[in-house]
């Protein structure tokens, strides 16, 4: 399987018509100041990593190409959506893979930009919901999925493995952060924050697990093809 009959695959899946709730968390579902909270504690860590990006083209103009395949693959990913718990919907998210390939600062920053363009094009998420939408899964999924290829690493397991495991629980992560921004917005009445969260989380489980494994089996397969690229010559990957 090559990059050009992947990327035909996933177009194709966006093409296909899905009805429910919007992308990612939906405009307007935050309280102001929570959407403000969220904003404040991604926007620096875009910042950072747009800085650190910019450094690295500088520094490899050869990662322009595949960064660019990288953003579409992010977008296209994160864009097929099923329907999950009111204000939100499950996705593969596609930052792990990213994460381990440029690092989780510089994935934070094309994460924002994915979900800007997502809402601005696709009515997926929102604008006043794109620091909570960041911060799940450009920030805290990103981080995550970096930590967990480089903690599954020093215990010398093999490469596809720890992308599966970073990538799944990537994915998870961000959905159990995710979870608990939408029970600090929508409280149940009787448990409270921790048993809305409780309950969001079951939903999300539902749709998400399968997801998950989906996501990780496709960035090994992806990973592998990088790798082998690489080793014919077809690409230069300084660096690693």
């Amino acid at each position: 399987m090559n990059v050009k009959q992947i990327m035909s695959g996933l177009a194709f899946l966006l093409a296909v018509p899905a009805s429910g709730a919007a992308m990612h968390i939906a405009e307007g579902f935050l309280p102001l100041e929570q959407a403000a909270v969220w904003f404040v504690g991604s926007l620096p860590v875009v910042v950072y990593g747009a800085r650190k990006m910019t450094i690295d083209l500088q520094r490899y103009p050869e990662r322009k190409l595949l960064l660019g395949l990288a953003a579409a693959f992010l977008f296209i990913l994160s864009s097929i959506k099923i329907p999950s718990v009111s204000g939100s919907s499950s996705h593969a998210t596609g930052i792990g893979l990213m994460a381990i390939l440029f690092g989780p600062s510089v994935t934070s920053t094309l994460t924002g930009i994915v979900i800007a363009f997502q809402a601005l094009l696709l009515a997926h998420g929102g604008l006043t919901t794109w620091g909570a939408n960041v911060f799940s899964m450009g920030v805290i999924g990103a981080f995550s999925s970096w930590g967990f290829f480089k903690l599954i690493r020093m215990l010398r397991i093999s490469d596809p493995i720890a992308v599966f495991f970073a990538a799944a629980l990537g994915d998870l992560v961000t959905y159990g952060i995710a979870a608990g921004q939408l029970a600090w917005a929508v409280p149940d009445p009787a448990g409270g924050m921790s048993g809305a969260y409780s309950k969001f989380l079951a939903v999300f489980a539902v749709t998400q697990l399968p997801l998950a494994i989906l996501e990780g089996l496709l960035s090994v397969a992806i990973y592998k093809m990088i790798q082998r690229t690489i080793r014919q010559g077809l690409m230069h990957w300084p660096g690693r």
